[in-house]
């Protein structure tokens, strides 16, 4: 990911000469390293704080906070990264092959886990109103849902392992160090492909699904009174593909094409760098939305021994469909 990323659209800008003559209009290394510190502090205080909130004040044993935790614990996972790349993007590699690919399986284990608790959380939620009529066994389904987590870490880990295994560091004419994938080629493009299909398109096709269903079941006359508890849940999932969608885009344009015009290039780089920086910020999103929930933002007070009662929580925003059902 060396002043760059380390997804295939940096191989191409190595296979055409004439991107060396193209001038940068801006200095993006600075300003992602810079931007990478700032979401990095902003998502670890924030995913810190929801941790402590869900293990001191929420039910463990609830299936929305499962959900929530295991997708704060995904999001540390991901901002540990941040600051290794901004070193990367301000100077240049200085943490050694092992790093290299230590890091860059984090980043992708807090890609997937992110993708996958999302899909799962989104068909817990079509299961719960759109066949709530399908008779189920509370104990049963929270053992479904832990094992859909552990699921979700084991299909990341595995799934990353092939792309660290990967990265390298190499050196440029100029001695400096990058982590940088150590093969390219068809079979990489190919395994790229894959991964964007299984790993984001598909999901986001899952999700389509079961929210146009959900939000079919809870606008009709008889269900007003639950909108309000999918709405967080929603805009929980809607934030993730507003931060990754456009950078998966813009991903595979730069694979199937390769501009020789500087200007475009430019152009394209430009927004590459921009949507990246949109992605990343995703980690710091989450907290941000749960602290909807005026019962969350109690707790957090409470958490920082500031006074007042953080709010009524029959007013909350975030309400679990199975305290609704109830």
């Amino acid at each position: 990911m060396a002043n760059g990323s380390i997804t295939p659209d940096d191989r191409a800008d190595t296979s055409d000469h004439i991107v060396y003559f193209c001038s940068e209009i801006f200095n993006f290394s600075v300003i992602s390293g810079a931007l990478f510190i700032l979401i990095f502090i902003i998502s670890v205080i924030g995913n810190s704080l929801l941790l402590c909130v869900l293990v001191i004040y929420e039910d463990l044993k609830n299936v929305t906070n499962i959900f929530v935790l295991n997708l704060a614990c995904s999001d540390l996972v991901f901002t540990v990264t941040l600051p290794l790349w901004a070193t990367d993007h301000l100077h240049h590699w200085v943490f050694g092959d092992f790093f290299c690919k230590f890091i860059t399986a984090a980043y992708f284990v807090g890609l997937y886990s992110s993708v996958i608790l999302l899909t799962a959380m989104t068909v817990d939620r079509f299961i719960t109103v759109v066949l709530h009529s399908w008779p189920s066994n509370p104990v049963w389904k929270k053992r479904g849902v832990v094992g859909a987590c552990a699921a979700a870490w084991v299909i990341s880990v595995a799934a990353s392992l092939p792309d660290a295994l990967k990265m390298k560091v190499v050196d440029d004419w100029n001695k400096k160090f990058y982590c940088e994938p150590s093969t390219d080629g068809s079979d990489v493009e190919l395994g790229y492909y894959l991964q964007v299909s299984l790993l984001f398109f598909l999901p986001f096709a899952i999700i389509v699904f079961c929210y146009s269903a959900i939000l079919k079941t809870v606008l009709q006359p008889s269900n007003r009174r639950r909108h309000r508890t999918v709405v967080v849940v929603l805009c929980i999932v809607a934030a993730f593909f507003i931060c990754w969608g456009p950078y998966n885009i813009i991903l595979v344009i730069m694979t199937l094409y390769e501009p020789t015009d500087c200007k475009v290039k430019q152009r394209l780089d430009i927004a590459h760098h921009i949507c990246r920086i949109l992605a990343f910020s995703h980690c710091c999103m989450n907290p941000l939305l749960y602290m909807l929930s005026q019962k969350l933002r109690k707790h957090l007070w409470q958490l920082l021994h500031c006074d007042g009662d953080g709010g009524n929580d029959d007013t909350a925003a975030f309400i679990t469909l199975e305290e609704t059902a109830e």
